[in-house]
């Protein structure tokens, strides 16, 4: 390859990267938009070919439709691969992930066969539309949450597993009180079932206690689990409060040099000057 080819090469490279990754162009703007119709209808395809009457009719259109939608998101992701300044951190982020799975269950299912039920996995193109909108920068805030989770993990996991001792007793007590009166305990395992329903306050249903001393027992298992509930929530919630000045938290990352910006007002990256 020539030095001339070389630089021709780069060149499209660096226009086809602001039309892909950035929005601040008008040819940005018309591939972003046509990129969300392609999406859009890819999803709506999607959910109708789950309904049964319908795939029976048109299974052949959908088909169609959805080799056609892979191919271009193919294309696409090709293409992002190749104008990425750092192809491999592209490929292992996020959206990167999620651009690959977009596309993957389509060949399985023409490969091996069967792969049908991977047909949920192509919803996953829904969370593309975040990018296109350029919602990302906006949506740092949720490094807040991860940290937060990842701080107060310990706290969590005593809590559970106190959680799992708690339902234990709780089923095995309630199995002692109903046993014999068919009332649907018929084994400790089916009180736990219904220990845990309980307590987190979904009730199905489909066991309930008949004596007045187990449901006078359900009823405080009842009130437990409202305040169970809140625990977590406040463990977190600390948690969020303790990080919320810390700026490896808020720091952005540029699209384009990969850079971590902690100025959260930041137009610009301070290093490569890029839109952010």
């Amino acid at each position: 390859m020539t030095i001339e080819s070389r630089k021709a090469q780069s060149t499209l490279q660096k226009k086809l990267f602001k039309i892909i990754f950035m929005a601040d162009t008008t040819a940005g703007r018309i591939f972003d938009i046509f990129l969300l119709l392609f999406i859009l209808a890819s999803v709506v395809i999607v959910m109708m070919e789950s309904v049964q009457s319908l795939q029976g009719k048109y299974a052949n259109i959908f088909n169609v439709f959805e080799w056609t939608f892979t191919g271009l998101f193919t294309i696409e992701y090709l293409l992002r691969i190749w104008c990425s300044p750092q192809p491999r951190k592209y490929i292992f982020s996020f959206y990167g992930v999620i651009d690959l799975l977009c596309i993957i269950p389509t060949y399985i299912e023409f490969l091996v066969g069967g792969g049908h039920f991977l047909i949920s996995i192509r919803i996953l193109r829904l969370l593309r539309i975040f990018r296109i909108f350029k919602l990302v920068p906006f949506l740092h805030e949720s490094r807040f949450l991860i940290v937060a989770l990842q701080r107060s993990r310990r706290k969590i996991a005593v809590f559970f597993f106190f959680i799992m001792l708690m339902t234990v007793v709780l089923g095995s007590i309630m199995y002692v009180i109903e046993s014999g009166h068919n009332s649907g305990f018929t084994s400790i395992p089916v009180s736990i079932y219904w220990a845990v329903v309980t307590l987190t306050t979904v009730g199905y249903g489909d066991i309930a206690p008949v004596t007045p001393l187990g449901q006078a027992f359900s009823a405080v298992i009842m009130i437990m689990g409202y305040a169970i509930i809140a625990v977590p929530t406040g463990i977190v919630t600390v948690e969020m409060n303790n990080i919320r000045t810390s700026t490896d938290v808020s720091a952005r990352e540029c699209p384009a040099c990969q850079r971590k910006i902690a100025d959260v007002d930041a137009i610009f990256c301070k290093y490569c000057g890029s839109h952010l």
